[in-house]
């Protein structure tokens, strides 16, 4: 019987099984029997999906809003990897000392930090302000891991095997309910579309589902879905537009898309961002400025910038002419963390 933990919100497989042939020890792990400890993994990642699956195939958690991080446990110490395999251990040293006092040699696990609001909700401006911002120094004492995914435990490689079976290590690992740096993203037992409804309604941004006999396979495979309330996704801020009255002199961003090797104009975004963050986003721009812009727009109070830098949108859909709508700025991505700009595409929800 699957366990399944019944959380508030915020407040098998019938093929023959065969055993794997002995392998020889690792030189470098000699204490190890079973697997070697792998030095990176590429993440499992989310496909966008307009409707809930549902099914007892299927587990669901809150979608959290971070950034992804694998924190693996050695004998030498602990470190952080950003989704783009950079190491950032030392801006997460809460999460770091939390996962030294979980008491086993070598481990990787999968998770999100985050920083929660007083609704207890994940927001990634604070967590980026906690950061220092994007291109920042600072170390985050704030953020916290919400870990939903065990890939290596003591000698043993969890990829191959089912996610049902790496829940239930995983709840072991880390037990629900904790207060603690590293804390269990509990699956939510209630009818996916129920669950949905409600996330919305609470102000979450969606909810993730997860097939539940499907092993860790890297890259966007359709094992997990992420579906939104509101949607969010990461745009090229190709330019801005003027203004003598706006924070700053900056009136709004110039967002791009991407479709194969050219970027698509999807619009502009003027809110979100305060005084401060306008600034800093306008001196940026203004060190990027060129004469050839990215996409063909005209504009007299427009200023165009080389496509370098990345930002969190979050919208509400698309205009006939293929804008956004209700667009407001979240924040800036980092490139350590390998954001993907949003890929205009047929099943993209993009206008046709």
């Amino acid at each position: 019987m699957v366990r399944r933990h019944a959380l508030p919100l915020l407040d098998t497989s019938m093929s023959s099984r065969q055993s794997r042939p002995i392998r020889k020890r690792d030189p470098d792990q000699p204490s190890l029997p079973f697997d070697p400890m792998p030095e990176r993994i590429e993440p499992c990642l989310a496909l966008l999906r307009p409707t809930v699956p549902v099914g007892p195939d299927w587990l669901y958690e809150v979608k959290w809003d971070g950034y992804r991080l694998a924190v693996h446990i050695e004998p030498e110490g602990v470190r952080i990897i950003t989704r783009g395999g950079h190491d950032w251990t030392h801006r997460f040293p809460t999460i770091a000392e939390a996962a030294r006092k979980l008491g086993t040699t070598r481990a990787i696990l999968d998770g999100e930090a985050v920083v929660l609001n007083g609704q207890g909700k994940s927001d990634f401006g604070a967590l980026q302000r906690s950061l220092g911002g994007r291109g920042g120094k600072r170390i985050s004492t704030e953020a916290i891991l919400f870990a939903f995914d065990l890939l290596y435990l003591d000698g043993h490689d969890f990829t191959r095997t089912e996610l049902s079976v790496r829940r239930h290590f995983l709840e072991d690992f880390v037990p629900a309910g904790g207060e603690g740096a590293i804390r269990l993203s509990e699956e939510l037992a209630l009818d996916g579309e129920i669950l949905l409804d409600h996330a919305c309604q609470v102000g979450l941004e969606g909810i993730i589902a997860k097939h539940r006999d499907a092993p860790y396979r890297s890259g966007r495979t359709g094992d997990w879905l992420k579906i939104k309330c509101v949607q969010s996704e990461s745009f090229m801020i190709v330019g801005y537009e003027q203004s003598k009255t706006a924070r700053g002199g900056l009136g709004s961003l110039l967002l791009a898309g991407r479709r194969g090797y050219d970027w698509v104009y999807v619009g502009s975004v003027g809110t979100g961002f305060n005084a401060k963050d306008a600034d800093h986003l306008k001196r940026t721009l203004d060190r990027l400025k060129t004469s050839k812009p990215a996409v063909p727009l005209k504009g007299k109070r427009f200023v165009f910038a080389q496509p370098t830098l990345i930002a969190e949108i979050k919208f509400r859909g698309w205009t006939d002419d293929g804008n956004l709508r209700h667009a407001s700025y979240k924040g800036l991505r980092e490139i350590q963390d390998n954001a993907a700009v949003f890929e205009i595409t047929n099943g993209s929800g993009y206008p046709p």
